[in-house]
């Protein structure tokens, strides 16, 4: 079994790109479950979601104590949140960011594997707006592999409708640009 956590803002899509990331899942022939974890917050105050991904049934139904991937959707909560808390030791941070990978070693002194794309950047370019859930689960496939990046189509048709070619681009984008470091 994969367990993830997302750490973003409310209105970000952290919890979105959980529910389709298990979609895709799902369409695999895989079991999953993707939930939030978040009380009265507004827009813009943290949030975290989690996802479980298993060839076998799942029936565990608490957080993501341990995760085997932390996805940051924002760089500012590593600033205020310990986002790598609890990741296992073989275990990947991906990180949207624009610094470079010995930047964010140097300044959080997280010493495990780590992968880091801009996806404000992408976001903007490709969909003209600065929300990087989609675009994130582009480097999410690309570090872990949960599922293939095909399998998101229908996910994102069904949820995005009309501007699902343009989430599709920034999550191809991402997926190429993602740089990985052990």
């Amino acid at each position: 079994m994969t367990e993830v956590r997302f750490h973003g803002r409310g209105g970000q899509g952290a919890v979105t790109s959980a529910e389709l990331i298990a979609l895709a899942a799902i369409d695999e022939g895989q079991f999953a479950q993707a939930f939030p974890s978040f009380g009265p917050e507004r827009r813009g105050a943290p949030v975290v979601a989690f996802l479980r991904v298993s060839k076998d049934q799942i029936r565990i139904r608490s957080k993501v104590y341990q995760p085997d991937i932390v996805v940051v959707l924002d760089p500012t909560l590593m600033d205020i949140v310990d986002v790598s808390s609890g990741l296992k030791p073989k275990g990947i941070l991906v990180i949207n960011t624009a610094k470079t990978w010995e930047q964010i070693r140097k300044d959080y002194g997280f010493k495990g594997r780590l992968a880091v794309v801009d996806a404000d950047r992408i976001a903007m370019e490709e969909m003209k707006v600065p929300i990087t859930n989609t675009t994130m689960l582009g480097a999410l496939i690309r570090a872990a592999g949960i599922t293939r990046l095909e399998s998101m189509d229908r996910p994102l048709d069904a949820r995005f409708g009309k501007i699902a070619e343009r989430n599709k681009k920034a999550m191809q984008r991402a997926f190429d640009e993602t740089i990985i470091k052990e």
